[in-house]
């Protein structure tokens, strides 16, 4: 990805009692600083107030040099020298500063103590679902729960359906295929047992997705797109267990799917286990109501077990065929075929599913970065009462009105999923980081804080930071793509003090900026930041 960085523009200072627009800083008369402290020059342009000098003309002149001072001041701020542990890093690996956005500040407020290019908006990766989660959990509240709604659409008598199911979609981003089993036992449970009619499901509540939109390997599971009916992370999983050398590797199914075939030409080869999944290459084809899952290549030996997990962009289809199966397995009958419709509105439902909650959702959300998930999430925020389809500006709306009302000012913010599997979002340090200064203060600090992963312990975190001083001290989120990786979470340094940090990288070899980053996380945690605001 080719990462373009624009400057951000100068703000124009004004006095309340005169409009002249300050010099460019070169003009500034250094003869001048005598006269004033740069923090007081700041303070009085900023805080709109003059120096009440005799001499119109002079104060003119005085305004001038003030307001390009504070200028100089806030741009040597913005684009202040990185300390010399994280430089270094960088200077390593190949990566310009000027590609890098760190910011690092007080998590119960105040200025920043660390900050390089915090106005610049970045490419943010998976580190954008700390936007996205935010505002979930004030907007619908840890508690929130979604809604799986079965309807019995004919007569139900002695356990005989003569007529249709229909399964109505709330856009649960948790239904996994063991849950979507225990709803099913709730129906056998209320006395269905043969439907003579057909499966009806209704996904109406969500737009289609394009299974091509951010890249070419619609297969690979974080390219799952939503669905109203989501089974399993519209994803299917397999153990690979290589046996011996130069052998046919065993592939077992782990999600119950009728009727479902494995074509297996996977072969266990010699040689150390690198990236794995480079040397297979995966087919899955629908052939009237059978899915056909192909393999083939190699993988080796010495990687032991390992489990593939696969997007299956049919959303319909496998919801089908986990229904068969688990169907079939309570001892229950489908005689009609499976087709797509909309639920009735003038009848009950005979069951309900309602999925976990938000917060225990965000939890597998933001600490294994499951995409598909996030942007069930940011769908949601979009929802309204008529269970009309969502759409995505919708869900943009309602995230930019919450951040108004919060008065988080985010310049440059770009949206696409609420994901952070993008290449057009967008987002500065600087924004970022008020972001979470804000959070801290909350009622819904708490539960954010738990969804990420733990430095050191788990998730994505749990090997990048484990034998480091800050390991089990700090929360952040990770997120990495082609060109991308960023950190972002809180920090308490060995003082005992929460931190807010944030730093992103976007630069064709930002997957070495690992020791970057954990130099600037473990800055933080020493509590030896180097003072980089405008001085006082």
């Amino acid at each position: 990805m080719n990462v373009q960085h624009h400057e951000a523009s100068a703000p124009a200072f004004y006095s309340h009692r005169m409009r002249t627009l300050p010099p460019k800083p070169a003009l500034l008369h250094m003869s001048f600083a005598w006269q004033m402290r740069p923090a007081d020059a700041t303070t009085l342009v900023q805080g709109r107030h003059l120096i009440a000098w005799p001499n119109k003309k002079k104060t003119r002149k005085i305004a001038r040099r003030l307001a390009a001072l504070a200028l100089f001041c806030e741009c040597l701020a913005a684009h202040a020298a990185l300390p010399d542990p994280i430089a270094a890093a960088l200077k390593s690996a190949g990566i310009p500063a000027s590609h890098v956005a760190l910011w690092v500040a007080p998590a119960n407020g105040g200025a920043p103590t660390l900050q390089h290019n915090i106005t610049e908006a970045f490419n943010p990766a998976s580190v954008m679902k700390l936007l996205t989660s935010s505002a979930a959990l004030e907007l619908l509240g840890p508690g929130y729960t979604w809604t799986t709604e079965a309807y019995a659409q004919g007569d139900l008598r002695d356990g005989v359906l003569t007529g249709n199911l229909v399964l109505r979609g709330g856009g649960d981003p948790a239904l996994t295929w063991d849950r979507f089993g225990s709803f099913l036992r709730d129906l056998r449970s209320r006395g269905l047992r043969d439907i003579r009619g057909d499966l009806v499901i209704d996904r109406s509540l969500f737009t289609p997705s394009s299974a091509t939109d951010f890249d070419d390997q619609p297969q690979r599971a974080y390219n799952s797109t939503p669905d109203a009916l989501l089974i399993n992370f519209k994803a299917i999983s397999v153990r690979l267990t290589p046996l011996a050398i130069g052998q046919a590797i065993q592939v077992t199914n782990l999600v119950p799917l009728a009727p479902f075939v494995i074509d297996n030409k996977l072969v266990a080869t010699a040689g150390p286990c690198g990236d794995w999944r480079t040397g297979i290459a995966s087919e899955i084809v629908v052939q009237g109501e059978t899915q056909h899952l192909r393999l083939i290549g190699s993988m080796p030996a010495g990687c032991g077990e390992k489990q593939l997990n696969l997007a299956m962009q049919d959303g319909l289809r496998l919801a089908g065929n986990v229904f068969r199966a688990l169907w079939t397995e309570l001892g229950g009958t489908l005689r009609g075929r499976l087709r797509e419709g909309v639920a009735p509105s003038d009848i009950a439902p005979l069951a309900i599913w309602r999925s976990p909650t938000l917060a225990e959702v965000l939890r597998d959300m933001n600490k294994f970065s499951n995409n598909v998930m996030a942007r069930h999430v940011f769908l949601t925020l979009g929802f309204t009462e008529a269970r009309t389809p969502v759409s995505l500006a919708q869900s943009e709306q309602r995230i930019r009105e919450w951040l108004a009302f919060r008065q988080i000012d985010l310049p440059g913010l770009v949206l696409e999923n609420g994901s952070g599997l993008s290449r057009r979002e967008r987002i500065s340090a600087a924004g970022l980081g008020s972001l979470l200064q804000t959070m801290w203060h909350s009622p819904r600090m708490p539960d954010l804080v738990a969804t990420l992963p733990i430095a050191g312990e788990d998730g994505t975190a749990r090997r990048r930071f484990g034998a480091q001083s800050v390991s089990g001290r700090a929360y952040l989120k990770t997120g990495s793509l082609n060109d991308v990786m960023s950190t972002a979470g809180f920090v308490q340094d060995a003082a005992g003090q929460w931190q807010v940090f944030v730093m992103m990288v976007n630069d064709p070899r930002a997957d070495q900026a690992e020791a970057a980053t954990i130099a600037a996380v473990n800055r933080v945690f020493e509590g030896a930041t180097q003072l980089a605001r405008a001085p006082r």
